[in-house]
């Protein structure tokens, strides 16, 4: 074993030990699967002290620059801390738009005064944000977003509305493609992005209610809202380009990431352990040869996708598509995730209609709210429609 594999062998006993100390037990309420369930302060306050506990520990945001709270190491040392506090179960670090995507893009691209404002407080959770794309007549259509920057002296003035503004009431700040030139040539020309705070006069949020009664999006109105004029990232006129790049660590097409669990990892062995208990007849579900068929199926399919994972980081393996697995991982795994919950659910047999709250449903109706907490994933960072189309306009080249 040569001394650097040594090195981080002894970092993943370290990161374990303090994870096994440090780990919370049962806060008393329901938390959330995802960073899009949060919706609930008692929640946020929890998570937050817990984010900020694993930052301090200096377990998140290894690769980010010192000088802006980070650890300044290879991100090797990161994914390690993360692989570990998906085995130990701990929570989620909530703060998942900045830590995967608003960081990533001020690390990038901001100039050192954004880095120096934005960066610390996103990895010790005091500084929330949420993302501002998507608008209710618009949808996944970037390209149109009607949501009005105008400049007015030292600021802009912002009229419009945002909707599926995760983490929208609590955040601090919002990455916010706005147009500035509605009268430009080409549309995307006329687009500009925002660092944008959310106390700002002028700002609403409103909670939208999930399917599983829990909130975490809101709907998000600006009137006449004004935010200073070095909120601009970039030159005006750039949001297009910068909403792209965003999207690329949305999409897990980009590296960047601070870390941490941003939901809770749910894989096929949690699934077979879950069914070992349920009747089928006058056995258990997993004699019956349909639904073994079944779950082979997807077991072959989640093993696909984690090496083709690894896959995607040896060039000569991707030679003849070299975008193609990056660009399809949000795809390929979100729709995976969604069907192995849906199968979950369908061996339940009638138990299977019984949600959280009823004493008689299968591990605490657990399988059911994953399976409707997981159409939020298909949907975000755009649609599964969507990703297909990219995958075939960019991987393909295939026409519009």
């Amino acid at each position: 074993m040569n001394a650097a594999v040594k090195e981080l062998e002894e970092f993943r006993r370290e990161v374990s030990a303090w994870l096994e100390a440090n780990k919370p037990g049962d806060p008393g309420f329901l938390l959330p699967q995802s960073f899009m369930e949060v919706g609930t302060e008692q929640q946020v306050d929890f998570l937050r002290e817990w984010q900020h506990k694993v930052w301090n520990a200096g377990y998140l945001g290894m690769a980010w620059p010192k000088q802006y709270g980070g650890q300044g190491v290879d991100a090797a040392y990161q994914s390690i801390a993360d692989q570990e506090m998906r085995r130990h179960g701990v929570p989620i670090c909530f703060n998942v738009i900045g830590l995967g995507w608003a960081g990533p893009l001020i690390n990038d691209i901001g100039t050192d005064e954004e880095k120096s404002r934005y960066l610390k407080g996103i990895l010790s959770a005091e500084d929330i944000w949420c993302q501002g794309f998507s608008e209710p007549d618009h949808g996944s259509d970037l390209g149109n977003a009607r949501t009005r920057a105008s400049r007015d002296g030292d600021s802009w003035v912002i009229n419009g509305t945002k909707i599926w503004t995760t983490l929208g009431n609590y955040a601090k700040y919002m990455i916010l493609l706005a147009r500035t030139n509605p009268e430009a040539e080409r549309k995307y020309d006329g687009l500009s992005f925002f660092l944008a705070p959310m106390d700002a006069e002028g700002i609403e949020t409103r909670p939208i209610r999930k399917l599983t009664g829990e909130y975490g999006f809101t709907e998000t109105f600006f009137t006449d809202a004004r935010i200073p004029a070095d909120c601009l990232m970039g030159a005006e006129g750039q949001g297009w380009k910068i909403a792209m790049q965003t999207l690329q660590y949305e999409r897990g097409a980009e590296a960047g990431a601070a870390g941490g669990l941003a939901f809770v990892r749910i894989v096929i062995d949690d699934l077979v352990e879950q069914l070992r208990d349920v009747p089928r007849g006058d056995a258990g579900v997993l004699d019956d040869p349909v639904m073994r068929d079944e779950l082979v199926r997807l077991i072959m399919e989640e093993k696909a996708i984690a090496l083709g994972d690894r896959r995607s980081g040896i060039s000569a393996l991707t030679s003849d598509y070299p975008l193609s697995l990056p660009l399809s991982n949000k795809l390929r795994w979100t729709e995976y995730t969604r069907r192995m919950r849906q199968f979950a659910i369908n061996a339940q047999g009638a138990d299977g209609a019984l949600y959280v709250g009823d004493d008689r449903a299968p591990a605490g109706g657990f399988w059911q709210r994953a399976y409707l907490n997981s159409f939020s994933a298909t949907i975000g960072g755009g649609t599964s429609q969507i990703q297909a189309n990219i995958i075939a306009e960019h991987v393909l080249g295939l026409p519009k």
